[in-house]
């Protein structure tokens, strides 16, 4: 496995400040060409995801460690950016929740548990199953991968070696090979930067096949801070031509950018 093989560089305990950030980073500058020989097999991903979720589905994420936190986080940011239910996009690691802020040994090695934390949801067909390790070979995400396939949702994975476990576990895998890290075997740096940057890719990629963009904008987002309410109302402002005061007025009444511009143009026949 490239991700646990040595690093590129030695005695980084003798290097000063200067020489360690400017080595990380000539290290992250390589993570973006790695995704990009990726984005054919995450094109197929997508477009299978978006005929399930389009007929009712869901996305789930299984993951540990930090590829588990990865997969949360990116689950939680899609209701506040882009108006979808909380149970739309989903994200599960290894050892619960508990396991987001401290880590839960041994959690991973349980290649059952992923199964029981989906089942909770009630996975149907149309549903698509994410496994994400970056070394591919985590029994938590195997497992999941393993049963939900055959339950027949659709199932992908992102990792970052080729020829893993978890790669022949799903129907749609992503290899991101990231290769050998700066402090080695530390896949929460390359690997987790590679990961982050493929979740951002499907997640936003998704939602807006789905329509929850309106030109370049995120016309469904929640407006749950002064920051956002602003960015509404500017989008209001921007879109259909009124005064601020007008589109704060517009927002409060429908909710979010959408309702205010659709509401505008029903109250303007």
């Amino acid at each position: 496995m490239t991700t646990e093989t040595a690093s590129h560089y030695d005695h980084l305990e003798q290097m000063s400040v200067h020489d360690l950030l400017t080595n990380i980073n000539k290290e992250d500058k390589t993570v973006p060409l790695a995704v990009e020989k990726a984005i054919p097999q995450i094109e197929a991903l997508v477009t299978e995801i978006v005929k399930r979720m389009k007929q009712g589905g869901r996305l789930i994420y299984i993951g540990a460690g930090t590829s588990g936190r990865l997969g949360v986080v990116d689950a939680s940011e899609c209701p506040p950016t882009y108006g979808v239910p909380h149970d739309l996009v989903i994200g599960l690691m290894a050892g619960g929740d508990g396991a987001i802020r401290k880590a839960v040994e041994f959690a991973e090695d349980d290649a059952e548990q992923a199964w029981k934390d989906i089942a909770p949801y009630h996975p149907d067909e149309h549903d698509t199953v994410i496994g994400i390790a970056a070394s591919g070979r985590t029994p938590y995400v195997i497992g999941g991968l393993q049963e939900a396939r055959k339950a027949g949702l659709l199932t992908g994975c992102i990792v970052c070696n080729e020829g893993s476990a978890v790669a022949q576990a799903a129907e749609y895998p992503v290899e991101v090979v990231t290769g050998p890290e700066f402090v080695t075997g530390s896949t929460r740096m390359k690997a987790g930067t590679a990961q982050k940057l493929a979740l951002n890719m499907i997640s936003t990629s998704v939602m807006i096949q789905l329509g929850r963009v309106k030109g370049n904008k995120m016309v469904d987002m929640q407006l749950t801070n002064i920051k956002l309410q602003d960015r509404a109302a500017k989008m209001v402002m921007s879109e259909i031509g009124v005064g601020r005061e007008e589109a704060e007025a517009l927002l409060a009444k429908f909710g979010n950018v959408r309702g205010a511009i659709e509401g505008f143009a029903q109250m303007q026949k």
